[in-house]
């Protein structure tokens, strides 16, 4: 990339405050100039007419599952890369739930290195205990200075309150986060939806919202005791949303995320094909095992708490909890398919039902995929500034595109949004010198 000139895009800066049509120009894989209401006079660069089109810095994910090592079936870093990419994220954490699990620092320093040449930051999330048993602590300190920025032991709930409590005591010295998947296994036992009306009609066992609440009122318990940073995953019930309000106003120390299937879906999507005007369901003979997600997608009670959560800070960030499985994992009885939703690709769509809503503006979006998950997680991260790097993603928040198998880059395909219509895709992220650009974009591409 040598000269590159974005004319016309509205600029969307949670970092510098903008929100203003303008022109930006890359060289070298930096922005060299950012002009706001008026055009910039450039010569000997490629343009690119972004009239109707945002420009905002790239997004950051601080909940992702790449599989490697051990399940390259379900995705790689690589796959999972440009997947990120074509999502619009630059920067990803991975999730420690890996075969074996990025326990030690020696895995940490793995995963950065197969991350080189990817174009996106790949930044580890150390495991809280050896293999993720909840047993044995690892060597957090170690596993920092190798370069993890956060522990969880997620998809594996850290059932042992004094395991727990160590780990928020090592947070608190080491200043990084301690992201809890809250589960309480005694009470979501074997179930495999929310517990409710719709889990009743289908004949499905269900996971109760007090199976969530338990773990957080204890997590936030721990953190207030021990002065530690407790981030609180995939947030999804309004008692959990209630709890993390109450102890921020009290001073704890707490961050938490919602997932853009957890404020988008409710549980109706599991009995199939729905009707978008109602979220009802249309027929209850197919269970569509690409609703199902750990926590479980939750009645719309549930949702619109975690939207007002969104709205008013309780909830800090957008994360993805990327979670690809292969087809035989999803292919199967409800009972017997794996947890999880692929969502890298699907989230700034899903996002942007909340713009569209009036619920909340497209400043406080773009803050809830950049600033504010980097914010949670001390990661360094920078808006649309003048000698910065070139972070950006050019998105059309008004195209309309059908996901298919073919259109995700992930090899997990496990969206209960196959076959469906959204509105909202990315054009072009760039990273550094390292850009993505989706074909729809190459027809405003002008050489000067």
């Amino acid at each position: 990339m040598s000269r590159l000139l974005l004319s016309g895009a509205r600029i969307v800066c949670p970092y510098t405050s903008i929100d203003s049509t303008g022109d930006v120009l890359i060289e070298d894989g930096r922005v060299a100039a950012v002009c706001i209401g008026k055009s910039l006079d450039v010569d000997q660069a490629e343009s690119v007419d972004c009239k109707g089109l945002v420009l905002s810095p790239a997004f950051v994910d601080v909940h992702v599952h790449l599989r490697e090592p051990g399940e390259e079936h379900k995705e790689t870093i690589a796959s999972g890369a440009s997947a990120a990419l074509a999502g619009g994220f630059t920067t990803i954490c991975a999730m420690p739930n890996t075969n074996p699990a990025i326990d030690n620092s020696r895995l940490v320093r793995w995963v950065i290195d197969r991350a080189n040449g990817t174009g996106i930051r790949v930044l580890p999330i150390g495991a809280i205990t050896i293999a993720r048993q909840g047993k044995v602590p690892v060597d957090y300190e170690a596993m920092v200075k190798a370069g993890a920025v956060a522990f969880s032991d997620d998809g594996s709930p850290v059932m042992n309150s004094r395991m727990m409590r160590l780990a928020l005591l090592y947070s608190r010295t080491l200043g990084v986060p301690i992201s809890s998947h809250c589960e309480d296994t005694e009470l979501s036992a074997k179930g495999c939806m929310h517990d409710g009306a719709v889990s009743a009609r289908l004949g499905l066992p269900g996971i109760p919202a007090s199976a969530e609440e338990a773990m957080i009122y204890r997590d936030l318990s721990l953190a207030a005791e021990t002065g530690g940073h407790i981030h609180i995953a995939h947030v999804s019930t309004s008692g959990g949303v209630e709890a993390i309000r109450h102890a921020k106003k009290i001073g704890v120390r707490v961050t938490a995320e919602a997932t853009p299937h957890h404020f988008t879906f409710t549980d109706e999507w599991v009995a199939g094909w729905r009707d978008s005007s109602t979220d009802r369901c249309l027929s209850i003979s197919a269970y569509d095992t690409n609703a199902k997600v750990n926590p479980p997608l939750r009645s719309r009670e549930h949702v619109e708490a975690v939207i007002d959560g969104l709205v008013d800070g309780t909830i800090d960030a957008i994360a993805t909890d990327h979670a690809p499985h292969s087809v035989l994992e999803k292919d199967c009885p409800f009972e017997e398919a794996a947890f999880g939703i692929s969502g890298l690709e699907t989230a700034l769509p899903l996002s942007l039902e909340l713009v569209r809503t009036g619920r909340i503006s497209m400043m406080k979006m773009v803050s809830l995929l950049t600033i504010s998950p980097a914010k949670a997680f001390g990661i360094d991260h920078w808006g649309i500034e003048e000698g910065r790097d070139a972070n950006l993603v050019l998105f059309d928040p008004n195209l309309k595109w059908t996901v298919t198998p073919s259109a995700l880059l992930s090899k997990g395909k496990n969206t209960p949004l196959i076959g469906r219509q959204v509105m909202g895709r990315v054009l072009m992220t760039i990273s550094g010198n390292k850009r993505y650009v989706r074909e729809e974009l190459k027809a405003k591409w002008k050489q000067h």
